[in-house]
């Protein structure tokens, strides 16, 4: 009595493509077997070594026009089976028709959908103008570095003649569909403090973790009055301010030693909104004040601030919005407060859209108890499928002749 594209998504789900060590090799086969059961074209691009982008293509009647690429990515986090009411990777339905399993929600709801939303299309005899293609790419939940950052830089993505994109979204507890045209870019510093050693029991001067109280009490007072702005605003969502996290702390041998280098590593989000050369000079401002031997150095630096453009004269918005006006979807505008494969995409010049249409869903993306229910799941093939013939049916642009 299950719906089939359910049945389709619950296979999926029980899919191991958890990091460590997921298994992409089972995932490509899957979803090679469903693209193929689809009529559709495969290619398979190994970026790296053991790395493959899998991509599924449905012509359109008119090649030369700029394409649709949607994308998903095939692993998810860990998970910490003790905290699951059921085993992460059985998709277990309960009797409210919630499914859950680690990905539900984060994403491979979203390439079922996808394939999904274009086996109805296709059952009904559609064919569109542009150009379809499906990415299902690895490793974005560790940053995509051999994923999406390798692929657009490969021949393989320039020939998809991309036109406008979409990709993951979240999840959202009210009526309203969140729509994320931007990222706010990721910022991975260490700061390292040295400082004078020498043994426990003495008032040593300039030491280092004297230097490091500087730091991070620069640090959390920028974290305290970004975290009191966002709270001050209504209007302002997680994603309009910067967020601000000491994660890691390091410095040490003994109790009784004084160190002479302490570390401590902050993880900073800046929406596109704030100047980052700015940004940084404020780094290097605090750090000099700190005292000499205080250096910091990047882990990851993302200083690309483009985002999609969300105003009606441009045809690939407008084309998305009308669809949702059609469907009374109420959409919110957002910039998305982490990271997705989006900006690489954005990085390279292309206009892309984080959607997951799960609407009246608590956000439960890399938490415990990760559910999706099969009504929402089902609704959003038809959102999707909706989305396809409005974007796959855009007229002809002045660029494209």
């Amino acid at each position: 009595s299950e719906n089939p594209s359910v049945t389709l998504f619950r296979e999926y789900l029980r899919i191991d493509t958890v990091h460590p060590k997921p298994d992409y090799d089972a995932a490509v086969r899957f979803l090679e077997r469903v693209g193929t059961d689809l009529g559709l074209a495969c290619q398979k691009v190994e970026v790296c070594q053991g790395r493959v982008v899998l991509i599924l293509t449905w012509q359109g009647t008119n090649p030369r026009l700029r394409s649709i690429v949607l994308n998903s990515h095939t692993d998810v986090v860990p998970v910490f089976e003790e905290h699951w009411t059921y085993p992460p990777f059985e998709a277990v339905k309960d009797s409210q028709g919630n499914i859950y399993a680690r990905g539900a929600q984060d994403m491979k709801c979203v390439s079922i959908q996808y394939l999904e939303a274009i086996r109805r299309l296709k059952t009904e005899g559609k064919s569109f103008a542009r150009t379809i293609h499906l990415t299902f790419v690895p490793d974005e939940e560790v940053g995509g570095h051999k994923g999406m950052e390798m692929f657009v830089q490969r021949p393989e993505f320039k020939a998809l003649n991309v036109g406008f994109a979409m990709d993951e979204g979240l999840a959202s507890p009210s009526d309203t569909f969140s729509v994320f045209y931007g990222e706010r870019s990721p910022w991975w510093i260490k700061v390292k403090c040295m400082g004078s050693p020498g043994h426990g029991s003495r008032f040593i001067s300039n030491t280092a973790a004297e230097k490091m109280h500087k730091i991070i009490n620069a640090f959390l007072a920028f974290r305290e009055s970004e975290k009191q702005r966002l709270k001050s605003d209504s209007s302002l969502t997680l994603g309009d301010v910067t967020s601000l996290n000491m994660t890691m702390l390091e410095g040490g041998v003994s109790f009784n030693v004084v160190p002479s280098e302490m570390a401590a590593s902050f993880d900073i989000r800046i929406p596109p909104t704030m100047d980052l050369k700015a940004f940084e000079e404020q780094v290097a401002t605090w750090c000099r004040a700190a005292g000499d031997g205080v250096t910091y150095e990047f882990h990851q630096k993302c200083m690309d601030q483009h985002i999609t453009s969300t105003e009606e004269s441009d045809p690939w918005w407008k084309a998305f919005s009308g669809v949702c006006r059609d469907m009374k979807l109420q959409l919110k505008l957002e910039i998305f407060p982490a990271a997705t494969d989006s900006r690489y995409i954005r990085a390279v010049r292309h206009p892309a859209i984080g959607f997951s249409p799960m609407n009246r869903t608590p956000v439960l993306l890399h938490d415990h108890n990760e559910f999706l229910n099969e009504q929402v799941f089902l609704r959003g093939i038809e959102i999707y499928a909706r989305l396809l013939t409005a974007l796959a049916s855009v007229p002809p642009l002045p660029a494209e002749g």
